[in-house]
């Protein structure tokens, strides 16, 4: 039964992310909604950034935040009556406006439940699905049940038009708004210091952490046998510190410092004594005390982001954070068997962030077979020095921010005005 508007004494709103970067998101535009409207009320699923901002959510993310097909499908009966779940709470809401925030596999699927039931609710989703690279058909389907997409990446609204999906408007990718912490300063002169900085990220998901820490292990042995003065710091992403230091028994690690100091503590690769080490003994296998990078948490991540001369770097968002911060990177990504026999699907000629915005292929990516760690090495080497391959990567960088730029710097506020424009249209109808 429809309410007069007269009734209604705020705006409503059910969000539903699906993931860490999707609360993210969506708890960046609740402070946009608010500071756009006072009378706005939440309800939906959401992690902790978004409990910050007063949702209560229905059940943990940790219940759905999971990747990969065979993952999926061990958890499919609990995904499922979340899903259910999801859809009842959101009918007895009865919201101006529905807003999915990224993971398709769980928030499309409530989306879906929610149209079927309510098909006067205004349906946004804030981060298009990889339509331009995989599964291409999802854009035109999603025309029955999403009114308009919010897009963070410049190319995305002209893939929707051509793929004949629902309006899609270009709002700017969130890290705008943070470049400030990622534009290197005066601090970015140590990239020039004689033991210059590597990053290495292996992954912000168990399966990325778990098959890509192996392989860059064996790529830092090998890249410190050829340039033994550098330092190597390793971002952890949040809840991922004990999974990352599983995989890093099978370095050439000194665990007993690695133990003594947790993963906020100041220690890097003691370059000294690996140098030692080797002239010692240059034709063994590395000392186990040889090595011990720091792990560094989410607040000293863009810090070092501003400080690396290099990074090694699994697909992912974090090739445009490093992007932003002029920091060269080679990319690597791996699937599991099963995943790997679905890449004739794949319509992309990368899979690199930075190199999509700009439609060139700037930064080295090497994927499943091709990424061996002496890959690696041989497009790494080259990024320490002043040369062209360091120049061109640093060319594009400048390309990519002002892509990233053109919708403005603010894409919270931006997604918050097209969610209002959406929900007082829901409300007029209610």
């Amino acid at each position: 039964m429809r309410r007069s508007s007269a009734r209604r004494k705020s705006l409503r709103i059910f969000l539903v992310a699906g993931e860490a970067s999707g609360d993210e998101l969506g708890a960046g535009l609740m402070r946009a909604l608010r500071v756009a409207r006072s009378d706005v009320e939440f309800a939906g699923v959401g992690g902790e950034a978004m409990a910050r901002e007063g949702l209560a959510s229905l059940f943990p993310l940790s219940d759905i935040a999971v990747m990969g097909l065979i993952p999926v499908l061990a958890r499919l009966p609990r995904i499922m009556a979340r899903i259910d779940a999801t859809v009842r709470a959101a009918i007895d809401f009865a919201p101006d406006c529905l807003v999915i925030v990224d993971a398709p596999d769980f928030t499309h699927r409530v989306a879906r439940g929610l149209r079927a039931a309510r098909r006067d609710v205004p349906i946004v989703d804030y981060v298009s699905p990889t339509v331009w690279a995989w599964r291409p058909g999802r854009a035109r389907a999603m025309r029955d049940y999403v009114d308009c997409i919010l897009a963070l990446l410049p190319f995305e609204p002209e893939a929707h038009a051509r793929l004949g999906g629902p309006r899609c408007v270009y709002v700017g990718h969130p890290l705008v708004e943070r470049l400030d912490e990622l534009t290197p300063d005066s601090s970015a002169q140590e990239r020039e210091e004689a033991r210059p900085l590597l990053l290495i990220l292996p992954g912000s998901r168990l399966a990325e952490i778990q098959r890509m820490t192996p392989l860059y292990g064996e790529t830092l042995e090998l890249l410190l046998r050829a340039r033994p003065n550098i330092d190597v710091a390793i971002p952890v992403a949040p809840n991922m510190e004990a999974a990352l230091a599983r995989e890093l028994r099978d370095w050439p690690l000194d665990h007993a410092a690695f133990g003594r100091n947790r993963p906020n503590a100041d220690h890097v690769i003691d370059s000294k004594s690996l140098e030692r080490a080797l002239s010692e003994k240059p034709d063994s296998t590395f000392s186990r005390r040889a090595l011990a990078p720091r792990l560094l948490s989410q607040a000293e991540k863009f810090a070092a982001f501003r400080k690396a001369r290099a990074a090694l770097v699994t697909s992912g968002a974090a090739t445009l954070e490093l992007a932003l911060a002029g920091a060269p990177m080679v990319v690597a990504y791996k699937v599991s068997k099963a995943e790997s026999l679905l890449r004739f699907l794949v319509k992309v000629d990368s899979i690199v962030l930075p190199n999509l915005v700009i439609g060139e292929r700037a930064v080295p990516e090497f994927l499943q077979e091709a990424a061996t760690p002496r890959a690696l090495v041989d497009a790494l080497t080259p990024l320490f020095d002043d040369g062209p391959a360091r120049a061109a990567q640093l060319a594009a960088f400048a390309r990519v921010r002002a892509k990233l730029l053109e919708a403005g710097g603010n894409p919270s506020a931006r997604a918050a005005e097209i969610v209002l424009e959406y929900a007082e249209r829901g409300a007029r109808s209610i």
